[in-house]
């Protein structure tokens, strides 16, 4: 047996042919793909983002309850490793950098081996001391990620040396050695289409459009401030890299073809989760509510023990949990009892079918859906606490946890998935103003509403995905501080009116839904609310405008949290300063520092080609 994985990252479903993808998208190998695979039309993420959904993939159970992004754990049951105990060779193939930080240091090491490939997002790759000389840009945040990316492009010149092209040439070197053996998995793992949307120009020209503003292809973690021109490039820049993804994915088609490996190779085509391309005002994930955009993923399967279910579709809720179990399955390994998922292979009935499906990131929202209503559950009060890790593996995303942290841990009693061993329990902060209580919580029903566009107010339906949300809590053994901090009890049996919110909160939610104030809102000066902070503050006569207009704000922390952007992306990220203040303070600068008497035509074209009509 053998089973090939190709995981994308950030792959948003609704781009792609088999799911509806606009006519404008260039993706035929999706399409091709859905021919000779099933279809899965109700597949929702788990645990976000990255790397909690790489813990998820190994582990076939949600650790978002318990901890934020972090590695495996000591008492993690690893899918590659227990198919590597059973004498499968285990491969992975990958340009995706988190894989060699602190924060997801124990993944590569599972499998018997792997290959690594540099160069994406920053990754600090390439060392050179003067700083890069990029062009215009869009993006707010330009702090050492921003600039380590601008080296690396320059060594990404041509499409045979960008990471994911070599990260699918290893995979399909792969299969060419080893397609006449059996017992073997190969991951193939491409960071793209995350974001920045760098791909080359003949991808680009698959997508003509007229623009000549800034450049464009990494937006900010924000709500969209930037006009419409610049929201539809930003959006065909990500069409661009997802053509390339498809031609990667025609690739690895035209050796299962090739090899004849579709007669007893599993070949499943995923991804961790989704990106906003500017849909309900936002760009990207994590700070904004996890909408379907972002949480209902495509997935494609061939089973080759099933060929007559190829072209076919399936509407069972599914999830990232399922996949090791489906891979342990399909090798005839056992998983262990800690995993919750269950194999996709399952002979129809043999067992019930998921009713709901639990989704989240730490700390913020706890989600559930039954696949059609999607309840998205805020803690109950402004202080989302309590709130703490779980872990034995004290390290996140790009360091480690501070001394001062671990003075504050204490050892928690063991779960039930930790194989006896306790755990360390560290008080986990909780920002005011990137918790879920800014956006109250939610009730979409998707039937009536696909695009939730219109949350409702329903207090039996919120009653009843609320008793769901409770039993998944208990059947995922969620810490004590969960309940305590989602206003719930621990038995759904003791769900009552007083347990609702979506009422309670529909007036913060109704605010936090109005789009963001945009750039062509305000007159523009030599120094304007897209001038960045730095920059802006740098002039007395700017800074004495703000301390002004907006007292208070350059003694708060709101500066630390845009740091690197200007007032527009603070107010789109924060609320403040509100619309009313931007605008005095836009008139007070274009007063203060008026634009040049007689501007640039080219740039005066540029302007008036990115003001909508």
């Amino acid at each position: 047996m053998k089973a090939v994985m190709v995981m994308f990252d950030s792959l948003n479903r609704h781009m792609l042919p088999p799911y509806g993808a606009p006519e404008w998208v260039h993706a035929p190998n999706f399409a091709r793909l859905a021919a000779r695979t099933v279809t899965y039309d109700t597949c929702y993420a788990g645990s976000m983002p990255c790397m909690p959904a790489r813990r998820e993939l190994h582990t076939g159970r949600h650790n978002f309850l318990h901890r934020g992004w972090g590695p495996l754990e000591p008492f993690d049951d690893s899918m590659p490793e227990l198919l590597k105990r059973h004498g499968v060779h285990t491969h992975l193939v990958s340009d995706h950098q988190h894989y060699w930080e602190d924060g997801g240091a124990t993944y590569h090491g599972r499998y018997t081996t792997w290959e690594f490939f540099r160069g994406q997002e920053g990754d600090p790759w390439k060392g050179q001391v003067a700083d890069p000389a990029p062009p215009e840009d869009l993006r707010a945040g330009r702090g050492e990620l921003w600039r380590q990316d601008w080296i690396n492009r320059q060594y990404l010149d041509t499409e045979d040396k960008q990471p994911q092209t070599l990260t699918f040439d290893a995979g399909l070197d792969f299969l060419r050695v080893n397609h006449a053996e059996d017992g073997w998995f190969l991951q193939i793992e491409t960071f793209d289409p995350h974001e920045p949307f760098f791909a080359q120009a003949h991808y680009k020209a698959l997508y003509p459009h007229d623009y000549d503003g800034p450049h464009f292809d990494w937006p900010d973690y924000n709500r969209v401030t930037e006009t419409d021109a610049q929201v539809e490039h930003a959006r065909y820049e990500y069409a661009a890299l997802l053509s390339m993804c498809d031609h990667s994915l025609g690739r690895v088609l035209d050796a299962m073809d090739a090899h004849g490996l579709w007669d007893d190779t599993l070949l499943i085509v995923c991804t961790d989760h989704g990106f906003l391309l500017g849909e309900k005002g936002w760009w990207a994930k994590v700070v904004q509510p996890w909408y379907e955009e972002l949480v209902h993923t495509p997935l494609f399967v061939h089973d080759p023990r099933r060929p007559e279910r190829a072209g076919t579709r399936d509407d069972a809720l599914v999830q990232t949990i399922d996949l090791a179990p489906t891979l342990l399955e399909f090798f005839g390994a056992e998983r262990t009892p800690d995993m919750r998922g269950r194999p996709l292979g399952e002979t129809p009935g043999a067992a019930p079918e998921r009713t709901s499906a639990l989704f989240g990131m730490f700390g913020g929202h706890v989600n559930i859906t039954d696949g059609r209503h999607v309840y998205l559950r805020a803690c109950h009060d402004d202080t989302n606490q309590p709130l703490y890790e779980h872990t034995l593996m004290p390290t996140r995303m790009r360091g480690l946890f501070t001394p001062r942290e671990l003075a504050a841990a204490t050892l928690a009693e063991p779960f039930s998935f930790t194989k006896g061993a306790p755990t360390l329990r560290v008080p986990a902060p909780a920002p005011a103003l990137l918790g879920p209580q800014r956006f109250g919580t939610l009730l979409f029903d998707l039937a009536a509403d696909p695009h939730q566009e219109n949350p409702i107010v329903d207090d039996a339906t919120e009653l009843r995905m609320i008793r769901l949300l409770v039993e998944q809590l208990r059947a995922n053994d969620a810490p004590d501080d969960q309940y305590t901090r989602l206003g719930l009890p621990r038995d759904p049996h003791d769900v009552h009116e007083g347990h609702l919110l979506v009422a309670a909160q529909r007036e913060r939610a109704d605010a936090a839904r109005r789009p963001a104030a945009r750039a062509d809102e305000f007159p523009e000066g030599a120094l304007n609310l897209r001038t960045p902070l730095a920059r802006l503050l740098a002039d007395p006569r700017a800074a004495d405008a703000v301390r002004r207009i907006v007292p208070g704000l350059l003694d708060s922390e709101l500066l630390t949290l845009r740091g690197g952007g200007s007032l527009l992306h603070l107010a789109a990220f924060t609320g403040q300063p509100d619309r009313a203040r931007l605008t005095e303070l836009a008139h007070e600068l274009a007063r203060l520092f008026p634009a040049p008497h007689t501007p640039d035509p080219a740039r005066a074209t540029a302007q008036d080609a990115e003001i909508p009509a």
